[in-house]
């Protein structure tokens, strides 16, 4: 018997060093599970042409949530490399803020890299409202409770969790206005229905130079040199604060390490590419490149953080 059970796992491994060997022998599927026009998908498109896999990589918009749909479908996908997921730091920050999240972030994903981050969110506001830096804003929702609000493209995304981090060091009372998406959010900024919002620096220096919004702050512990001028939160009365957002690719759980390595070496060659760099470098991105197995120890450690970091914001 034992023989027996020795020539069929030797047979599955000789099975998939050949799929490996092969792989991608057809187009990948790369969910981003948040809408068009954010961050995460405009990443992706930076990078999918440049992957060199000899496959196309159909990305797909899979958004609800706050990432929760998209996830939640990648994470009962086969694990032969042929489903991706793409997204931000909310991959470990959504669940710890909503009840009956279908899966682990840690436990049910095969970490493959961590692609890019950037300088943190910018705080941004209408620009022609009234405030022309934090503290205006922060006393206004001192003197008036519950009058302002800011808007969110998911609980446990990089829009909420900066805002009720300032919340709570503030000790301000400013409405949560939920949104499916940044696009979204940013149209309703710039039409003044909603007072503020926490967005990825390369949408909000796309805004700001356009005259369409105000960036107060950034999240980050340094200043962003594609806009120099913008205080950090801590310059701007918050000490301690810096929140940085991420980006990376999984895979469900249990995907050939064969395959991982192939992906991992796909997305390093394209983050070198000198036209990626240069877009990178416009929009306040800094490129990644993680191996795998460190990968997923720093997201099993920004878990971690984040769990703490809710238990924090719900007291």
């Amino acid at each position: 018997m034992r023989s027996v059970r020795l020539a069929v796992a030797v047979c599955l491994l000789a099975a998939f060093a050949a799929h490996a060997q092969r792989f991608p022998a057809k187009p990948i599927h790369v969910v981003v599970p948040s809408p068009p026009g954010g961050p995460p998908d405009l990443i992706i498109r930076m990078l999918a042409p440049k992957m060199d896999l000899g496959q196309p990589l159909v990305i797909e918009n899979r958004a609800g949530a706050g990432g929760i749909v998209g996830s939640a479908y990648v994470a009962k996908q086969p694990a032969d490399g042929y489903t991706w997921l793409f997204t931000t730091a909310s991959h470990v920050n959504t669940p710890p803020f909503n009840e009956n999240v279908p899966f682990d972030p840690v436990k049910d994903f095969t970490h493959v890299t961590l692609a890019a981050q950037n300088f943190g969110q910018a705080l941004i506001v209408p620009a022609n409202g009234p405030f022309k830096n934090v503290q205006q804003l922060i006393d206004e929702a001192k003197r008036n409770p519950g009058k302002l609000n800011y808007g969110s493209a998911g609980i446990g995304t990089a829009s909420h969790i900066p805002a009720e981090l300032m919340k709570s060091m503030s000790g301000t009372d400013i409405a949560l206005v939920p949104y499916k998406g940044v696009a979204e959010v940013i149209s309703d900024l710039i039409a003044g229905r909603i007072d503020l919002f926490f967005v990825g620096t390369q949408l909000a220096v796309q805004h700001t130079q356009a005259g369409r919004v105000r960036t107060l702050a950034v999240t980050g512990a340094k200043r962003w040199k594609g806009m120099p001028e913008v205080p950090t939160m801590q310059e701007a009365g918050f000490p301690g604060f810096n929140i940085v957002n991420w980006f990376g690719i999984w895979l469900p759980a249990g995907a050939p390490p064969e395959i991982v390595a192939r992906i991992h070496a796909a997305t390093v060659k394209a983050l070198a590419d000198p036209e990626v760099q240069k877009q990178f470098d416009a929009q306040g991105l800094e490129a990644g490149g993680m191996p795998p197995a460190e990968f997923a120890r720093f997201v099993a450690k920004e878990s971690q953080q984040i769990v703490e970091l809710a238990r924090k914001i719900k007291r």
